[in-house]
């Protein structure tokens, strides 16, 4: 799984019918330690996300079986909001994080 930061939402109004009302979040990347790295990416949201948050998102075939659709083209699922993250006996809240 993926630790990141929700920074944006996408909306296509054409698109794979097996993502019709579904909710795509742009999703930053970051380390247990809370830096940002360059990779961001789409992922389904099955949780609520908002902008701002952040989340644990599954990929590959883990994502695809969360949506419980195996045949739709979606490779990254926001599956949880982080609360806090604790690293080798430091707790550190979601925004300090």
């Amino acid at each position: 799984m993926i630790i990141g930061d929700v920074v944006g939402n996408i909306w296509a109004t054409k698109k794979e019918e097996s993502l019709n009302g579904l909710k795509l979040m742009i999703v930053k990347r970051v380390d247990s330690y809370g830096s940002s790295e360059n990779e961001s990416f789409v992922a389904v949201d099955f949780v609520g996300a908002g902008i701002g948050d952040k989340v644990l998102v599954t990929t590959g075939s883990s994502a695809r079986i969360s949506m419980d659709q195996p045949n739709s083209p979606v490779d990254a699922a926001i599956v949880g909001i982080i609360d806090e993250v604790e690293v080798m006996g430091e707790e550190k809240n979601k925004h300090v994080f």
